[in-house]
């Protein structure tokens, strides 16, 4: 029996509609969203990095004292809270000027703790261990699964998502294929995570 391009066009019509409706977004989260990272307001406690290029000398690594201020070499104190990371370094960088030949300043935060429950990714469903962990810069989907303790004998794990607050409009849900991950290497959905993100990893029906 001949099948005709005439009948199998509604047919792959109808599956294409049904991949795309399972799972969540099938596209990975959009690079602007992991960009909030880089234009968070530094709070007090927060733990940042000064590096300037070719003068490792001129480096520190500190909390931001309760006045909002970081104290630099040479410089003296910046005011770091309510500011973003590169306006603080802009900062430094214009003020070093005086005193070093065309300055490179980069400021790192490397621990968000100023606001802790903002800056948690959490894991929950069909893991060993249900957890809220401390975003870190690097930090991907398998990272926050292990810290969970990997999933259980129970977990519909290809079906597992990634929810992350969508601005002002929701919350947008990102396919991630977690038994793949796990199973077989493939890091296709192995999103690097933004604080605020949720994972969830649901049980399998019976």
């Amino acid at each position: 029996m001949r099948i005709t391009r005439h009948f199998l066009a509604p047919v792959l019509a109808v599956l294409l509609a049904a991949c795309a409706s399972s799972g969540g977004n099938p596209a990975p989260p959009p690079e602007q969203n992991l960009a909030a990272v880089s234009e968070y307001l530094i709070g007090v406690d927060d733990l940042v990095q000064v590096t300037v290029w070719r003068n490792p000398e001129l480096g520190i690594t500190a909390p931001v004292r309760p006045d909002g201020r970081i104290s630099v070499p040479l410089v003296g104190d910046v005011v770091a809270g309510g500011r973003t990371p590169s306006a603080v370094a802009a900062d430094i960088q214009e003020q070093l000027a005086t005193y070093v030949r065309e300055p490179q300043v980069a400021v790192i935060l490397t621990d968000l703790r100023s606001h802790e429950y903002l800056a948690r990714v959490r894991v929950t469903g069909a893991v060993r261990q249900p957890v809220s962990i401390p975003y870190r810069q690097g930090m991907t989907v398998l990272d926050a699964v292990l810290a969970a303790g990997g999933t259980t004998e129970f977990a519909a794990a290809d079906r597992s998502g990634l929810y992350r607050r969508d601005g002002d409009e929701g919350t947008a849900t990102y396919a991630v294929r977690l038994d793949r991950i796990l199973a077989a290497g493939d890091l296709s959905t192995n999103y690097t995570v933004a604080p605020g993100d949720i994972i969830t990893v649901p049980e399998r029906t019976f």
